[in-house]
């Protein structure tokens, strides 16, 4: 998969909130479902997605998605999320991504005049049905419908450089450890990521192996992937800001899409946010994402998580066999 000599190897960049997301089709991949899939991918991918993430091609933020077919009719297209510590198993923001570039380089049908097309997406945790909002046929705005969210620890007291912490853990697609930082000397925003970046890492390596990041039903969805680090700039908890630190201390520039779905989960908990109620969910880069819950069913939350996403750049990757940094490097 990797370009040998004269050979190119071309993606597409957009960003969502200002978080990268590099696409591309590298052709078939084994397995029946896009989980499946993505565990092909962990097993023999590895070596491009270091390719495609590392210096000086990309850097240690980098995120991206493999195109891959559906699960069933049912689906327009299926897609394997990767970063720089491995293959994820959701990603709202590159869900956003994707839809905006299938809708833009016509991948999917778009009725002449339409306001408005569904996209159906499956990604390793479900089927994501998505909605994208147009003018003049371009893809201005995407919201997906997330596979359901439900709260998985309340009150964990965990130890840290900031003292012992109270962590709530959901599930958006993945899990998420959440943490207010509203009475902490710092806050969520960009003059205090690597203190955040200290933090996530003491919470998220606090919480390993214990049960709250167990999937109940795929244990191939377990785990920790990143901390929420979140505040309320103001009165009204419809609107919040967070920096959040996943896999091993990367940083999400956007308010991040699934963590949307494991934030509305808590609140619902906490009875700050009822059925149709939103949030404005502030990223680190200033963008902003609008997540509803949509409907609950005993403890699952079915959530929507709204957002727009723009091309940056086609960007075209070759490998110099005497290029003495290989696959690349990454310096943190």
């Amino acid at each position: 998969m990797i370009p040998g000599p004269g050979e190119t190897l071309t993606s597409d960049d957009w960003h969502a909130a200002g978080e990268p997301f590099r696409i591309l089709d590298v052709g078939p991949m084994e397995g029946a479902t896009v989980l499946d899939r993505r565990s092909w991918a962990q097993a023999n991918l590895d070596d491009l997605r270091r390719f495609l993430v590392s210096e000086p091609r990309g850097h240690s933020d980098m995120y991206g998605g493999f195109v891959v077919p559906p699960d069933d009719a049912g689906g327009d297209l299926g897609v394997v999320f990767w970063h720089k510590d491995g293959f994820s198993t959701a990603c709202g923001h590159g869900t956003i991504a994707l839809v905006a570039w299938a809708v833009d380089t016509g991948l999917v049908d778009v009725p002449d005049d339409a306001e408005r097309v569904d996209v159906v997406v499956d990604v390793p945790s479900g089927r994501l049905p998505t909605t994208a909002t147009l003018i003049d046929g371009r893809p201005t705005a995407v919201r997906f419908m997330n596979v359901p969210s439900f709260v998985s620890a309340i009150g964990l007291e965990v130890d840290t450089n900031h003292g012992t912490l109270d962590v709530d853990v959901a599930f958006g697609g993945a899990f998420y450890a959440s943490v207010a930082v509203d009475d902490l000397d710092v806050d969520a925003t960009a003059a205090h990521v690597d203190d955040l970046i200290a933090l996530g890492r003491q919470v998220k390596a606090a919480l390993a192996g214990h049960s709250s990041i167990e999937h109940p039903d795929d244990d191939r969805l377990s785990g920790c992937y990143g901390t929420i680090l979140h505040e309320t700039p103001g009165d009204d908890p419809r609107c919040q800001r967070n920096v959040t630190v996943f896999a091993d201390g990367q940083v999400d520039r956007s308010p991040c899409g699934s963590g949307t779905s494991a934030r509305l989960a808590l609140l619902h908990h906490h009875g700050q946010l009822d059925v149709g109620d939103g949030l404005h969910h502030l990223g680190l880069a200033g963008g902003t994402f609008l997540g509803r819950i949509e409907s609950v069913d005993g403890d699952r939350v079915t959530t929507s998580v709204e957002g727009s996403a723009h091309r940056h750049a086609t960007s075209t990757f070759v490998l110099d066999p005497d290029d003495p940094v290989g696959l690349g490097f990454l310096l943190r």
